[in-house]
């Protein structure tokens, strides 16, 4: 079974590929969606994301909007979020690759925000980051009711700049040339990987 990581900057367009993905038949584990879980009714990091930071529980779930005023631009607070989520998260990533592999998966995807940061990439078979101009990642950003200049400047500051993960990628795809060419690029890749054999 081949591991392929997909990441790429904020507003490339990466959950648009992951949603590619799943149609052309690849298994894929979100780390965001699973973050969504954890902090959602009866998810396992209610109970320590709470105690941790008071005042951020809203019956049986975190109100993520409390808790994000209250690590956004503060290091230490979100490293000890950090410390509480990333094993929940990782724990959830080997229970979706230990049933890819009892499925005799050919392909699986870890959608992992933050690949590079975390050093992520050493854990994959592959890197694959989707990328767009400048101009159409602003324009994409700018159209969600939550974002400002002050927050992509945040958001930007955790995250290392998109040549880099360019240079250091296996394949880039391009996001800003239309939904077909995306699709068309990701189905290269995906018949790539899964014809070459297995690697975990």
């Amino acid at each position: 079974m081949k591991i392929l990581a997909l990441t790429g900057s904020v507003g490339m367009g990466k959950t648009t590929a992951a949603r590619m993905l799943r149609r052309l038949g690849v298994p894929v584990h979100d780390a965001d969606a699973e973050v969504h879980r954890l902090l959602g009714p009866g998810g396992s990091a209610v109970a320590p994301v709470a105690a941790a930071f008071p005042g951020t529980r809203r019956g049986m779930t975190i109100d993520r909007t409390a808790l994000g005023q209250l690590v956004f631009e503060n290091p230490s607070a979100l490293k000890r979020l950090e410390a509480i989520l990333h094993p929940l998260v990782r724990e959830a990533e080997r229970r979706f690759l230990a049933r890819a592999r009892r499925e005799r998966r050919p392909l699986v995807v870890l959608d992992i925000p933050l690949l590079f940061e975390t050093g992520g990439e050493r854990r994959c078979d592959g890197v694959l980051v989707v990328s767009a101009p400048r101009a159409i990642q602003l324009a994409r950003l700018m159209s969600r009711p939550e974002m400002t200049a002050q927050r992509l400047t945040a958001i930007e500051a955790r995250q290392l700049p998109d040549a880099e993960k360019r240079s250091r990628a296996d394949w880039v795809i391009p996001t800003g040339l239309g939904r077909r060419e995306s699709l068309r690029r990701l189905r290269k890749v995906v018949r790539r990987l899964a014809k070459t054999g297995p690697a975990h």
